[in-house]
């Protein structure tokens, strides 16, 4: 068995093991959310009746079926361009009438990406306007979802074009270590567009208004001033045009931070709830977790890159995938289709990463707000948003980026205790 056939073996087989892997922990996830349905876990026996409990378990248990469909549909699009010869084919069509060089490069791209829209739209679709408004939380109508659609489309063709073609560019021009100013190229990139986010991209899609004055802005400003925390402006978005769920973050970098809070949340928490939150998301500055996501991403960046900038140049990379003809805009588009399948196993390593912090975040709000608050407000956020109160333990521990409920709010009465 020479090289290519060995990884073809190796690609199918963990596809299928991630594939298999991933619909059984969607499976085990339905399951135990049924079996507890009928029962609000002691925790929760007093703040949250057994109707909403049972909305919260229904809900869990649709929009997981739904990604067991998307599981499925995303296997088999990447077999239908690899095992198909989908990405072969549109390769030879593309060189046949382009010719090689940029345009190829970028028609190529936006082949891969357009088909995988596509197939998609209908999965989102069903989402949007099938399961979110089922239970009450779709807002967006038909004409507000397709401008969204234009307005994102527009956005990934006038950012990620641009992006494609400098990776390209710098795969073929930098020599053997272009990798590594790739890497230097998409830090800068990250951090720009992370400034410039607020300001230029989010307007977008979304109205801010001030934050207007009262006792709210007066609770907020004076956390502000107690955690020495400077952002760019207090400001509401009108989430509710999309959807019923309630949040609140922070957005932007540098002196361009500003702090949102979606208007569905402010109907629902009080003032003191609101402080609360807002201070576990200041936890998440003051614990520099913001800065260690950014250093992890770029770190696993340099990585994958490092790994591209090998087998780019290995043809067993490009023959064990069902190409036969080798070149950089292919190399890339290989890569990013199945570093996915590959990159799996770090799944639950970021997720407890991200579920450490998120305990973090909560001790530190402990400090400067009182706990009953925060625990008050997330009670509310996990009736309104109908978050499963009893999640499958395994499926938690491989996806979840934010602790079990019941552990969240029994670490949260601990520190109120103590």
């Amino acid at each position: 068995m020479n090289a290519s056939m060995l990884f073809h073996l190796v690609f199918l087989l963990l596809l299928t093991g991630v594939t298999g892997g991933r619909l059984w922990l969607a499976y085990r996830q339905i399951r135990h959310v049924r079996l507890h349905r009928q029962n609000v876990p002691a925790a929760f026996q007093t703040r949250i009746p057994l109707e909403d409990h049972q909305k919260a378990a229904d809900y869990t248990c649709a929009k997981t079926k739904l990604r067991m469909i998307h599981i499925l549909s995303d296997a088999l699009l990447l077999l239908l361009f690899i095992e198909a010869g989908l990405l072969e084919g549109l390769d030879q069509l593309l060189l046949g009438a382009l010719g090689s060089g940029w345009a190829h490069d970028l028609a190529l791209g936006g082949s891969v990406l357009l088909i995988g829209a596509l197939v998609d739209l209908p999965l989102s679709l069903y989402g949007t306007f099938g399961v979110e408004a089922r239970f009450g939380f779709n807002r967006i109508t038909p004409r507000l979802f397709l401008m969204d659609l234009l307005r994102e489309s527009l956005i990934t063709v006038g950012l990620g074009a641009p992006v494609f073609l400098a990776a390209v560019w710098m795969m073929n021009s930098l020599g053997s270590l272009w990798w590594l100013w790739a890497w230097a190229a998409w830090m800068a990139f990250n951090i720009v567009l992370l400034t410039l986010y607020p300001t230029l991209i989010a307007p977008l899609f979304n109205q801010f208004t001030p934050l207007p004055p009262g006792d709210l802005r007066q609770r907020v400003e004076a956390l502000l001033q107690r955690c020495g925390f400077r952002s760019s402006g207090l400001f509401v978005m009108d989430g509710s045009k999309r959807s019923n769920h309630g949040n609140a973050y922070f957005t932007g970098f540098g002196k361009s931070k500003r702090v949102v809070f979606f208007d569905t949340l402010l109907e629902r928490l009080d003032p003191a709830e609101t402080e609360a939150v807002l201070a576990h998301e200041l936890g998440h500055y003051h614990c520099r977790h913001v800065v260690q996501r950014i250093l992890v991403l770029f770190g696993l960046s340099l990585v994958f890159l490092g790994l591209l900038g090998w087998l780019k140049e290995v043809p067993w990379f490009y023959l064990g995938l069902g190409v036969t003809t080798p070149g950089t805009a292919m190399a890339l588009i290989l890569f990013i289709l199945v570093i996915p399948v590959f990159g799996f196993p770090l799944q639950p390593l970021m997720s407890f990463y991200s579920r450490k912090h998120e305990f973090e975040a909560d001790a530190y709000a402990a400090r400067h707000t009182p706990a009953a608050k925060l625990i008050s407000a997330l009670v509310k956020l996990y009736q309104d948003n109908a978050s499963s109160l009893t999640p499958d333990p395994l499926h938690s521990a491989v996806y979840d980026s934010h602790p079990p409920a019941a552990l969240r709010i029994a670490r949260l009465e601990s520190l109120q205790a103590a």
